[in-house]
């Protein structure tokens, strides 16, 4: 997936300040308090291919295809219970 189709998804861009004229940068997006998408590292990504994984698991959960993702933001914020209610 492309780094414009991150954004479309709802990803946010956030900095990693090492030195003053770093630009290493990667994507977040927080589904709920404990379940996160994340990226690798801009430097990390070869010709705009970018994935994400679901943050911090053993083993790794990774998509690359943006069909993929959307689908399954779409069924996890359905499946939010809000106020006890589904």
């Amino acid at each position: 997936m492309t780094e414009r189709e991150l954004i479309l998804l709802g990803f946010k861009s956030e900095e990693i300040r090492e030195h003053d004229e770093d630009e290493s940068y990667y994507y977040v997006l927080d589904i709920v308090d404990g379940l996160t998408f994340i990226t690798p590292v801009n430097e990390e990504i070869k010709e705009d291919n970018w994935y994400v994984e679901f943050f911090n698991t053993d083993p790794l959960v990774r998509f690359h295809e943006f069909g993929e993702v959307q689908g399954l933001i779409n069924q996890l914020t359905k499946a939010i219970v809000k106020n006890g209610k589904q």
